[in-house]
């Protein structure tokens, strides 16, 4: 790679994180003053929409149409930070996404989260995951439409690792849809361990849903196991467990 092209890099990954800090900057005023949950989460999906455009991000999005009308959980793999925005931004605005509970502990992220509509899970205290995964079922009762990297983390190398129970719990519970989505490039742009992102062009393959009556549908862990090969075998990636 030659100097020009480094510098080029740099600048653009510069640039993106400009992007992103005003769709952030964005967000937090809506959280502010906007009042109503849905409107709220319809202006945030906006915003982190507008971060992968203003910065000339290709986003490719197959099988929206996999997508049931009513609510469902989405579970998808976990490659990089990049995620969690990008499916914020390119799914529709109904779904609220489970975020890790140690974001609880930044006050500001804490709240901008919680008023566009995610949602937390507890992973180190036993009391607190307990009653945090109540709480999701609760929210699948109640019908509302739940978003989950079932990982839990992300690594840098390719390859999906096991997925934790709770959104399978909650779809088993609530008899939701279950609708994997394989995300392929965010890996790629900014992997574990980087601080400026790299462009490349992204894909969201949203996968057939698991619907309630599928054998699959007798356990949580069976229905986790059936969302991960299917996301496997779109990824062409790893197998980590």
């Amino acid at each position: 790679m030659n100097w020009v092209t480094r510098i080029v890099q740099v600048i653009w990954g510069l640039y993106a994180w400009l992007c992103f800090a005003l769709a952030c900057v964005f967000s937090l005023l809506v959280a502010l003053f906007v009042p109503g949950a849905r409107r709220r989460q319809r202006l945030v999906t906006c915003a982190a929409r507008m971060v992968f455009v203003l910065a000339g991000v290709s986003v490719t999005i197959r099988g929206l149409d996999n997508l049931p009308t009513d609510s469902c959980v989405v579970v998808a793999n976990h490659a990089s930070y990049v995620d969690g925005v990008l499916l914020n931004g390119y799914l529709p605005s109904r779904f609220g996404f489970v975020i890790k509970g140690e974001m609880r502990s930044i006050p500001v992220v804490h709240f901008l989260l919680r008023r566009s509509g995610c949602k937390f899970v507890e992973r180190k205290e036993a009391a607190g995951s307990s009653r945090d995964a109540r709480q999701l079922v609760k929210a699948a009762l109640g019908g509302e439409s739940l978003g989950f990297f079932p990982e839990g983390t992300f690594r840098r190398e390719s390859g999906v690792g096991r997925f934790r129970p709770g959104a399978f719990v909650a779809a088993v519970k609530g008899e939701m849809p279950v609708v994997p989505i394989a995300i392929l490039g965010t890996r790629k742009m900014l992997p574990s361990g980087r601080l400026l992102p790299k462009k490349t062009a992204l894909t969201i393959d949203v996968l057939p849903a698991i619907a309630p009556g599928d054998e699959d549908f007798s356990s949580s862990r069976n229905l986790a196991e059936k969302s991960r090969q299917r996301i496997l075998d779109a990824l062409g990636e790893p197998d980590l467990i």
